[in-house]
């Protein structure tokens, strides 16, 4: 089916203009198709679809509490539709691999693939949102490298990225409460999971070796890769050197400029520019994106916080709405390797959201040309 979206103001070449957008055999269309449906969007905006480089709030429909577990099919399938009503286009769900057991253990990753890919097939009409997987491995899982080996030749894995969070998690184990919080979500009682943890790190000799396997395989695929929450240019440097070309959610501002001097993407989350700041003290995003330390904005936790996030940034008055957009679709879609999505222009993926810009919501969404969602109080927009 072809579209022509019509009476709204469309991102093109980095401006905001009147202009109608065609879609055409799931791509972008110079021109409109005869028989094109018509979707009046009149006071609206018409923009690329975002593209989220990572986002792990599916783990609350597998997981809603902790403890307390549904399906992965079943969470798959509310996660898409969420995905699509945020305007979310592409989503790199950020499944962490850990040694944990539970919600982030392996059962729990080969069950979300089987889910991801399930669904995607499903969706073969190109009404879905195209879900990838944004392996977050943790440094001291060691046990799964062989298997994840497996699964990036495979073409199962999107992108890569390098996580480290076994030494904060045997800090926090002294205090009660965050250990009966990491227990629960793993599923096991608080003394067997501290034993986990103990045994994890007690490996820890072996994981540049284990990294170092994980990258070259990375590399060979073609798997972009990101280093997780770099507390040291240092840090980040090293990463760099095993080709993770892609920082995320560092931990301090050098950090980010030592990535922005070496040409690289620096993602943080959505949600902190939001909130007008880290939930964990960290560094703030607002004025670093403004200052062109971040480059990138991904739902982290909150998938609606992507478009809220453009319309804060432009409603601060230092960068206009197109500038603040390509943080949240444009420059997550190259960082990810994806040059068919996050802008509008022909031959590209017909992925695009339609949105109010009084009430920063969505009205609709198309991905891969076709309607994919659409807001009840704009079913008499479509023609």
């Amino acid at each position: 089916m072809s579209w022509l979206i019509a009476g709204g103001d469309a991102l093109l070449d980095g401006a905001l203009r009147p202009e109608a957008v065609a879609l055409a055999e799931g791509k972008v269309a110079a021109t409109s198709a005869s028989g094109a449906r018509r979707f009046d969007a009149s006071g609206l905006y018409v923009l690329p679809g975002l593209v989220d480089i990572h986002g792990d709030a599916h783990e609350r429909q597998m997981q809603p509490r902790p403890g307390i577990g549904f399906p992965p099919a079943l969470a798959m399938r509310d996660s898409a539709a969420q995905l699509l009503a945020a305007g979310i286009t592409t989503a790199c769900l950020g499944v962490t691999l850990s040694w944990e057991p539970g919600l982030r253990g392996i059962v729990a990753w080969r069950a979300t693939l089987a889910a991801v890919e399930a669904l995607r097939g499903q969706g073969g009409n190109g009404c879905g949102c195209d879900l990838r997987i944004h392996c977050r491995h943790e440094a001291d899982n060691l046990d799964v490298v062989e298997e994840l080996l497996g699964d990036m030749a495979a073409g199962r894995v999107a992108l890569l990225a390098f996580n480290d969070h076994t030494p904060s998690i045997l800090k926090r184990l002294s205090d009660p409460a965050k250990a009966a919080a990491y227990a629960q979500r793993g599923g096991v009682a608080v003394a067997a999971f501290a034993r986990m943890a103990e045994a994890a790190m007690a490996r820890r000799a072996e994981v540049p070796a284990a990294q170092a396997r994980l990258a070259a395989a990375a590399r060979a695929a073609g798997i972009p890769m990101l280093s997780h929450d770099d507390a040291t240019p240092e840090a980040r440097a090293g990463f760099r050197a095993l080709g993770a070309r892609i920082c995320e959610f560092p931990v301090a501002e050098p950090v980010a400029h030592a990535a922005r001097e070496a040409g690289e993407p620096v993602v943080m989350g959505a949600p902190n520019v939001v909130r007008g700041g880290s939930h964990l003290g960290w560094g703030s995003a607002a004025p670093m994106a403004e200052q062109g330390l971040v480059t990138i904005l991904a739902s982290d936790y909150y998938w609606p916080a992507m478009l809220e996030a453009a319309f804060v940034l432009a409603g601060r008055g230092v960068l206009d709405l197109p500038a603040a957009w390509a943080l949240v679709s444009a420059n997550p879609a190259a960082a990810a390797g994806l040059a068919d999505r996050g802008r509008i222009a022909p031959g590209l993926r017909g992925d695009v959201v339609v949105v109010d810009p009084v009430r920063r919501a969505p009205v609709a969404t198309f991905c891969a040309g076709a309607l994919a969602w659409l807001a009840a109080e704009a079913a008499g927009r479509v023609g």
